[in-house]
């Protein structure tokens, strides 16, 4: 890697090829390998908490059924979230199996004692509409981390593919940075511009295969680019060869390998 770069390295919903998803405990192996920084997946439950779960529904990653947003914490912290993942360990340890709430996440993320960056994404459409952003903003503040200073040593970015929700957080809290998420390029943005303050794109791999043009015209425009999920060996190369800011992947350990980091 010529002239120092090195990109970021986030653990997408914790690393999620070796741990269960968005559970307590992938995120603390994650940050024991050396990531720079952590993704996570927020809904709201019925009673209005944050809750990191990616899917709309329960099936794919608890034994539970119905919408996240029908259920309220309680009938979620029933369920076991870990059980279906091969990485889910032998013995039945609640952090690779409870439902992982975004304060617990916080919480354990401000006790590892060490610099974390933690990428929120904000998922939509949802039944609960801006009280997503509300609700998240309102933490934010009440952890200190809505009014970020340069020497915290955790910083919270939100992301989003609606970019509704981005004007939401920056209505509300605009120190705090934002990402705006691509599975396809919007109108305007192939030429670099982002909607509603946003300093970040967030292009999926496989759009910076489609469009060769598009990291380039966005970081013409002065923006960073953060690209997800990256976990195969072409992929890792084409995001480096761009020099990306930020890889976001379900396999940390591969990327820290392939970057000298382990």
């Amino acid at each position: 890697m010529s002239n120092h770069y090195e990109p970021l390295v986030f653990a997408h919903r914790g690393g999620a090829d070796a741990s269960p998803e968005h559970t307590l405990g992938a995120y603390l192996r994650a940050l024991d390998e050396g990531v720079d920084g952590l993704e996570c997946d927020v809904r709201l439950t019925r009673d209005g908490h944050l809750v990191c779960v990616h899917d709309g529904r329960l099936e794919r990653t608890s034994n539970g059924r119905g919408l996240v947003s029908s259920k309220t914490l309680a009938e979620l912290d029933a369920l076991n979230f870990g059980s279906w993942h091969p990485g889910y360990p032998a013995d039945d340890v609640p952090d690779f199996s409870r439902l992982l709430t975004l304060e617990r996440l916080l919480d354990a993320v401000l006790a590892s004692g060490r610099q974390v960056r933690l990428l929120i994404e904000t998922k939509h459409p949802s039944r609960y509409g801006a009280e997503v952003e509300r609700r998240l903003v309102r933490m934010l503040h009440r952890y200190g981390l809505a009014e970020p200073k340069p020497d915290d040593p955790v910083q919270v970015t939100v992301m989003s593919f609606a970019a509704l929700a981005l004007r939401r957080i920056r209505a509300q809290a605009p120190a705090v940075p934002t990402v705006y998420l691509m599975e396809f390029v919007p109108p305007g943005v192939g030429r670099g511009r982002l909607p509603f303050g946003a300093r970040t794109a967030g292009p999926g791999v496989d759009l910076i295969r489609a469009r060769p043009g598009l990291l380039p015209a966005i970081r013409a425009a002065g923006h960073r680019t953060y690209v997800w999920t990256v976990n195969e060996p072409a992929d890792l190369e084409l995001v480096l060869k761009h020099r990306v800011d930020g890889v976001i992947t379900d396999r940390p350990r591969f990327v820290l390998e392939q970057l000298g980091r382990l």
